[in-house]
């Protein structure tokens, strides 16, 4: 997909009803429960969010912004995310929360990006987090500056993302299931699962809509 037709169909992306839970428990592990609002809200999740950016490349092509992980003593070490992390206390909101973690994570400054949409939320178990996806672009691909949590910034092709030879499945073990079948995507050659991949089935749906 050239970036020119992703920004043509911005306001189609912010209008068209999203996929929610179910879009994005196509890439969940089934063993993983599907919890309830009222389950969740029960768990008095933390809250945080994340920005899927999306960006031209040097060919024009549209891109996408994930991130792997430093190695640490946590839940999350080496995994495949997005920009992102807890809300603070001087965060305005959710959406700052997003921009300013991605400020700090990969350098791109939140006056940079234009907001597409917030996303449905993706309950994470293990870390008993709530994390609010947002949606945005820049109108030029940034120049990234890691910080100590991430160990590489990668750029994806959207159209790589709408690629359905790009799904497979993982044998893996988690904090919460052994040994079994995950479902994920193969971008750039990195496994990425979870909740990631959550909320990259719901953004595919969105794009394809």
């Amino acid at each position: 997909m050239d970036f020119s037709e992703f920004q043509s169909k911005i306001n189609h992306y912010k209008t068209t009803q999203l996929g929610g839970m179910e879009a994005q428990f196509k890439l969940a592990p089934k063993l993983r429960l599907q919890y309830s609002e009222e389950k969740i809200k029960n768990s008095n999740p933390k809250k945080a969010a994340v920005l899927a950016l999306f960006y031209p490349n040097e060919n024009g092509k549209a891109c996408f912004l994930l991130t792997e992980r430093a190695s640490y003593n946590g839940t999350h070490s080496g995994q495949i995310s997005f920009p992102g992390g807890k809300i603070e206390k001087n965060d305005v909101n959710l959406q700052e929360t997003a921009l300013r973690e991605t400020h700090e994570e990969v350098g791109v400054l939140p006056s940079s990006v234009v907001i597409i949409r917030e996303i449905t939320d993706v309950y994470i178990p293990p870390s008993n987090f709530s994390a609010t996806p947002f949606m945005g672009f820049t109108k030029k691909e940034p120049t990234f500056i890691k910080n100590n949590e991430v160990a590489n910034s990668i750029t994806v092709l959207v159209s790589d993302l709408l690629n359905n030879d790009n799904i497979t499945s993982k044998i893996m073990s988690t904090s919460y299931m052994k040994e079994i079948s995950v479902p994920c995507f193969k971008l750039n050659n990195y496994i990425v699962w979870g909740a990631t991949a959550m909320i990259l089935s719901e953004i595919k749906e969105l794009l394809n809509s």
